[in-house]
């Protein structure tokens, strides 16, 4: 018997871009959140008028990779608070029972195992967990490449009582159906273990 699906709403970039709203590279998705932060609210608004039953912060491109070291020592944390914010409002206006899950993304660059640096992790998500943590109910740790990625999450939110949800990302140039594996190499397997090792609500 398959247990009850959960909804969660769709990619808040292509949203963005779809609706007309500032949006280039290297910013990407936190272009609209520097310079049109209601056209984020309105994206949420429109996941949540679709179904859906978690929204994601738009928090995915506010690292170092997207916005650059400077702006992001200067302006992450409350780029991060404003985009937990945001999410809640959406919530808020539209009277519904609709979870906000924490983005925290691929820190160096998505689908991009061989640039993770371990050593700098906990400095990139200490801003962004401090920013989004009033306002969500649940974090997820999203297009993981790399086990290792997987950890220093776990890490930084040692202590926290928010459940995690990781979400992997697969190679797929040549994939192995009998023995799918994350960009970095590593298995599935490993990765469902980790999860359970990491105590994760969802994987």
């Amino acid at each position: 018997m398959m247990n009850r699906m959960t909804l969660l709403d769709g990619g808040m970039g292509r949203e963005l871009k779809r609706m007309g709203a500032p949006f280039q590279q290297p910013e990407w998705s936190a272009l609209a959140l520097l310079e049109g932060p209601d056209f984020v609210r309105q994206a949420h608004a429109a996941f949540i008028e679709a179904g859906a039953e978690v929204i994601t912060t738009n928090s995915y491109a506010v690292v170092p990779f997207h916005i650059g070291e400077a702006r992001f020592a200067a302006r992450g944390q409350e780029l991060a608070d404003l985009a937990g914010r945001l999410a809640r409002q959406a919530v808020a206006e539209s009277g519904k029972t609709v979870r906000v899950a924490g983005s925290l993304p691929p820190l160096f660059g998505s689908y991009r195992p061989d640039l993770f640096k371990s050593a700098e992790a906990q400095a990139l998500l200490k801003p962004l967990i401090a920013g989004l943590k009033p306002h969500v109910d649940c974090w997820l740790a999203e297009t993981q490449s790399a086990l290792a990625e997987a950890r220093e999450v776990a890490i930084a939110l040692k202590g926290d009582s928010k459940p995690l949800w990781l979400s992997f990302t697969l190679h797929d140039e040549h994939p192995d159906p009998a023995n799918p594996k994350l960009r970095s190499g590593e298995s599935v397997v490993e990765a469902a273990k980790l999860a359970h090792e990491l105590g994760a609500a969802t994987l």
